[in-house]
């Protein structure tokens, strides 16, 4: 099962996607994207720590290439929460990790926008496949119908784009807005097909 859980800032989304993990017996990850920078990273992880200190989950903290967990951890019987694909899209467009191994099946071609969304796709085409659950948390950016920077355009863009592909292959799509869930696709109803 795959779960898309999407919302605004300071939407309720993680403490919602983290009570869908508190419903699995099974061993729990969480895969923790956010690069540690600044005070305002340092105190959102400070933050998110809080909120699942003594939930019984394993963290795993993996700033890009997150299909690669597969090779060190059994997912057969686990649920995985990954918070938040803005993060990760981030850190593979921006950062100066790179913690592939190269020798996986997704796209190689550097930097490039294609690129980047199929590596992402293909890394959580990766974890779905072997999780017994995986519950993906991402932020609802580029609405506010603002022009920003080239870069920051960009990143809208691409992370428009891993979302559309992420409805396409997800179970269910949930919006949290104002801390109410609102299922937009579940049990593959709902979204493109194509």
């Amino acid at each position: 099962m795959f779960t898309l859980v999407i919302g605004g800032s300071k939407s309720g989304k993680s403490g919602y996607a983290e009570s869908l993990v508190e419903k699995n017996r099974g061993k729990k990850y969480y895969v923790a994207t956010m690069i540690p920078y600044g005070k305002e990273a340092e105190s959102a992880i400070k933050r998110h720590r809080k909120m699942r200190a003594d939930k019984g989950f394993e963290t795993i903290e993996k700033y890009t290439s997150v299909g690669e967990i597969t090779k060190n951890y059994d997912l057969s019987e686990a649920c995985v929460l990954l918070e938040c694909m803005g993060n990760l899209c981030a850190n593979e467009m921006f950062s100066n990790f790179d913690e592939s191994d190269q020798s996986d099946e997704s796209d190689q071609s550097g930097r490039s926008d294609d690129g980047i969304v199929c590596r992402i796709v293909c890394d959580v085409k990766r974890l779905a496949s072997q999780a017994k659950e995986l519950i993906i948390v991402s932020n609802i950016v580029g609405e506010d119908g603002n022009v920003y920077s080239e870069e920051t355009m960009r990143y809208i863009r691409n992370l428009g784009a891993i979302h559309v592909k992420l409805t396409d292959i997800a179970d269910r799509v949930v919006e949290v807005v104002y801390g109410i869930p609102v299922v937009l696709k579940e049990n593959g109803t709902g979204g493109m097909k194509g």
